[in-house]
């Protein structure tokens, strides 16, 4: 299924302000791809970016994926909500979300119930990054993750695309599409990270998982331990 995207439009909240006093307006780009595209979803994400706003009225811009990932699209079990939020003076703030859903969607009569759950899901996740990050332009955090979780990389399957994070003395699962920045490829058992979690297959997971440091002397070692397992 060719992606659809619903417009780039701006959105103007009338509370962001350039350092000249004009409004800005932020920058709407939204995609649905493995999936119909739907205007209540629409709707209900250009809802999520307006509240978005009360955390960070300065926004530039807000991208939007939701899909069904290819490889699920036969059992149609899982979503992917990726959000990326561009705000002046950081990096973007990205969060990849890959809740599952409670059956098939040839079985599931609650297809968009479950997609805008896992939309508002994801726009809470970004909420909580939007704040520290705020917290942090105004000097009360030493870094963005300090109000996430820490742990570290314990268990890792590279060509498999998933692994395992140790915190407070248990694992939680993660997949490649819940590291963020696309680092996946950089971890290593022993890496460092901050996670948040949420609800999947496996119960409590990673959903989000931002690397923090990755030990150059244990990456090629977790790799190969993890492949012979």
């Amino acid at each position: 299924m060719v992606p659809v995207v619903r417009g780039l439009r701006a959105n103007t909240p009338g509370t962001g302000q350039r350092q000249d006093g004009t409004a800005m307006q932020t920058a709407e780009e939204i995609t649905f791809r493995g999936l119909s595209p739907s205007s209540e979803l629409d709707a209900e994400i250009r809802a999520r970016i307006a509240w978005l706003q009360q955390f960070s009225p300065a926004i530039i811009a807000c991208r939007v994926l939701v899909e069904i990932p290819h490889r699920h699209r036969n059992d149609g079990r899982h979503f992917h909500v990726r959000i990326d939020v561009i705000v002046p003076g950081g990096a973007p703030i990205v969060v990849s979300h890959s809740p599952s859903l409670p059956g098939p969607l040839k079985e599931n009569h609650h297809l968009l119930r479950s997609a805008a759950a896992a939309i508002r899901d994801a726009f809470d996740i970004a909420r909580r990054l939007l704040q520290d990050f705020a917290r942090e332009q105004r000097g009360e955090l030493g870094t963005r993750d300090t109000t996430m979780p820490h742990g570290a990389v314990s268990k890792l399957w590279p060509r498999e695309g998933f692994g395992f994070i140790e915190s407070d003395n248990r694992e939680l699962y993660f997949s490649r599409s819940s590291v963020i920045d696309n680092r996946f490829e950089d971890m290593a058992v022993g890496t460092a990270v901050a996670f948040i979690e949420g609800r999947g297959d496996l119960g409590l997971q990673a959903v989000t998982v931002r690397v923090l440091r990755t030990p150059p002397d244990t990456r090629d070692r977790g790799h190969r331990s993890a492949k012979r397992r």
